[in-house]
């Protein structure tokens, strides 16, 4: 699954969540897919070789190849999303750092912090929120639907440990 927990630096006593979200396709792998899709878009030329129709098809064969490299390029930027959850003294924080580089926080006192999920009516299925201080943020919105109640389960654990930890 895509995060981990961990204990945090601040403190030895409080854990912490970092949550990314999957990559099916690593850095090495662009590389050799990009390379032969651009090998085997070119097979076909091999027949039309000293032709007029190799000067038609090749422009678009070439735009398909970098259409090809832009999307992925494109959805390496979207997944460029950081989600970490942690506990400092008595409150539960919550940053993301958003595709562009932007932040986004959220505090609240563990005690009224209420983790929900919602297995249908949400944007997605098992939708999953942390609610408190007036407000409702969703953790986990690039998870899988089968991977957000397992989540919600250990997050479940974590607050209800959290409750009952003395400071």
């Amino acid at each position: 699954m895509p995060y981990k927990w961990s204990q945090t630096q601040h403190t030895n006593s409080h854990e912490c969540l970092r949550l990314w979200p999957h990559s099916s396709l690593p850095s090495g792998g662009f590389v050799w897919f990009i390379a032969a899709t651009f090998v085997l878009i070119q097979l076909p030329l091999f027949a039309v070789l000293g032709t007029v129709v190799l000067w038609v098809l090749l422009p678009f064969l070439m735009i398909t190849v970098a259409a090809i490299w832009l999307a992925l390029k494109r959805s390496y930027h979207d997944q460029n999303v950081l989600e970490t959850l942690s506990l400092k003294a008595d409150d539960v924080h919550l940053q993301r750092r958003n595709p562009k580089g932007d932040h986004q926080e959220w505090d609240c006192n563990v005690y009224w912090t209420k983790l929900s999920i919602y297995p249908s009516g949400g944007p997605v299925p098992n939708y999953l929120t942390l609610t408190g201080n007036g407000r409702e943020v969703e953790i986990g919105a690039f998870l899988s639907e089968e991977e957000r109640p397992v989540l919600y389960s250990e997050l479940s654990d974590f607050l209800a440990r959290s409750n009952h930890s003395p400071s």
